[in-house]
């Protein structure tokens, strides 16, 4: 679904990301894991044309269909193609109802009876979410915060879903929650590429992962072998 090859990025003089390559194959769960500067954000901010980078970025959005680089293209082209990103920090806007950011998810879209569909079927999803409906976003907990994040980025029908350090801040029994929450998404057919710092969480969850450091992959390879990978303990589980 998605190849990135040779990916570089600066900042200035700080050559952030360093060539990376990495392959998110339609339907999976995909984790980049690494400290804070590993490049992880960056990454998926030149996936959504956010900052610019240099390489390419290929995207196919329908199975044995046409194949394009999105790297370069507007930020709004990315979402129509259905690459969309739940950004670190959920960026919510709080004077908005939580409704209200959620059709704010959808302004790409023009079928508005299928925008109240998935607003419903997000409802579903995070039931606190339509118990605050009316609420404005400011008001909620973090974790609450988190799940109108994920459901805004669910209203533009995502194909690929990028979800941006999901677990930051918050309490290890919402961080369960929250990715439980991504496996069931995964498991309706969303691909998902996921972003974390909590190298536990993701590989438990990921079918492939990648270790970033200091802007390379360190180490890849299948969520579960890589959680039981001396090094990966050592470096990100505490030994």
């Amino acid at each position: 679904m998605l190849e990135i090859r040779d990916l570089h990025i600066y900042y200035g003089g700080i050559h952030a990301v360093k060539g990376i390559s990495l392959s998110i194959p339609r339907g999976r769960i995909v984790t980049m894991v690494g400290a804070n500067g590993a490049g992880k954000s960056s990454t998926v901010r030149a996936i959504s044309g956010i900052v610019k980078a240099q390489g390419e970025i290929i995207y196919t959005r329908e199975e044995n269909g046409p194949s394009v680089n999105v790297l370069g293209l507007p930020s709004e082209d990315i979402v129509r193609l259905g690459i969309v990103q739940s950004p670190e920090g959920r960026r919510i806007l709080p004077q908005l109802t939580v409704e209200e950011n959620l059709r704010l998810g959808a302004y790409i879209r023009n079928d508005k009876e299928g925008v109240a569909s998935d607003l419903d079927w997000v409802y579903s999803l995070f039931p606190r979410l339509r118990e605050r409906a009316w609420q404005n976003g400011g008001t909620l907990s973090g974790g609450e915060q988190q799940m109108l994040a994920v459901g805004r980025a669910l209203m533009s029908r995502p194909d690929l879903l990028m979800l941006d350090e999901p677990s930051l801040g918050l309490a290890p029994i919402l961080v369960g929650e929250i990715f439980e929450i991504i496996r069931h998404i995964n498991g309706l057919g969303k691909t998902v590429l996921l972003i974390e710092q909590n190298a536990f969480a993701a590989l438990s969850i990921a079918h492939y992962a990648y270790i970033l450091e200091t802007g390379t992959v360190a180490l890849e390879g299948q969520g579960m072998d890589l959680l039981h990978n001396p090094q990966v303990k050592e470096a990100y589980l505490g030994g």
